[in-house]
């Protein structure tokens, strides 16, 4: 007996296991493997706030605290290209997960104001993290990985996940409602990181930019034409981009020009206020 109460003992005192160290390209994919990963995940952002995916390259800080991660949820963003060699070379030990196994691709739009040789591909739409279904699709990607990590917690995993799936199904249901009755569904934004959203919701989404730059200006009024044409009443412009072509096309089509930041770690409060400035525009 008191054998068996110093084992008892001794399990208490033991200390609880350390998290996993997660490594993750941006704002909402911490916010997505917190939501799963709860108490037992410590999670780590490449791409800090206001920075760009786009021209984003990582310090020799965040190389030297790979070598503690335990894994790397990758999700598309334009630096992972030049950059995920390096990255994995920073912890040969770590595993790197595409975050977006099982969905589909879908191609960014070009502007159309510019057109490219038809037999030129076109860049793939990084930017999946905009439609909640499809965040669903990652977040049990991530239960699964972290439950092969952490079979211990595998439970907690699935119970997280289930009650973040939840809150997902509500947020698309509230996106939903309120974008049913709007007069027009077309919108211009600089860059176009809103496709995923758009084909979830029905909208179409029209870039401004040429090749990452701000349109010249035949293309500008060609852009110009085309949201005359395409009645919009909106143009979406994020911090990390130059808003003054934006300006200047609103201004001569009558549209507001917003600020909306896909990038933002408050996911859920973001895309609802995203929904409600579509809705408000677009009446």
């Amino acid at each position: 007996m008191l054998l068996l109460a110093l084992l008892g003992v001794a399990r208490a005192a033991e200390p609880p296991a350390a998290p996993i160290v997660v490594f993750v390209s941006i704002l909402p994919q911490k916010y997505f493997v917190e939501r799963v990963g709860g108490k037992h995940v410590a999670v780590s952002v490449m791409v800090g706030p206001g920075q760009s995916p786009e021209t984003y390259e990582p310090t020799s800080n965040h190389l030297a605290r790979l070598a503690k991660a335990r894994v790397y949820f990758g999700i598309g963003v334009e630096f992972e290209e030049v950059w995920i060699k390096r990255i994995a070379a920073a912890n040969p030990g770590m595993r790197i997960i595409d975050m977006r196994g099982g969905i589909p691709p879908r191609e960014l739009e070009r502007s159309e104001g510019t057109r490219a040789p038809a037999a030129q591909p076109g860049l793939a739409d990084p930017h999946v993290w905009t439609s909640p279904p499809l965040v669903k699709i990652m977040a049990a990607n991530i239960r699964d990985t972290l439950s092969r990590l952490d079979p211990a917690h595998r439970a907690a995993y699935g119970a997280n996940y289930e009650a973040f799936a939840a809150d997902l199904d509500r947020l698309d249901h509230d996106i939903r409602v309120l974008l049913e009755n709007v007069s027009t569904r077309n919108f211009m934004v600089f860059h176009p990181a809103w496709g995923y959203f758009a084909d979830t919701y029905g909208l179409k989404q029209i870039p401004i930019e040429a090749g990452g730059k701000e349109p010249g200006a035949r293309t500008l009024a060609q852009v110009i034409d085309i949201g005359r044409r395409e009645r919009v009443k909106v143009i979406f412009v994020q911090a990390q981009f130059s808003r003054r072509a934006a300006e200047t096309i609103a201004q001569a089509i009558g549209a507001r020009v917003v600020a909306v930041d896909p990038l933002a770690e408050d996911y859920m409060n973001n895309l609802r206020r995203v929904a409600r400035e579509f809705a408000e525009a677009m009446q």
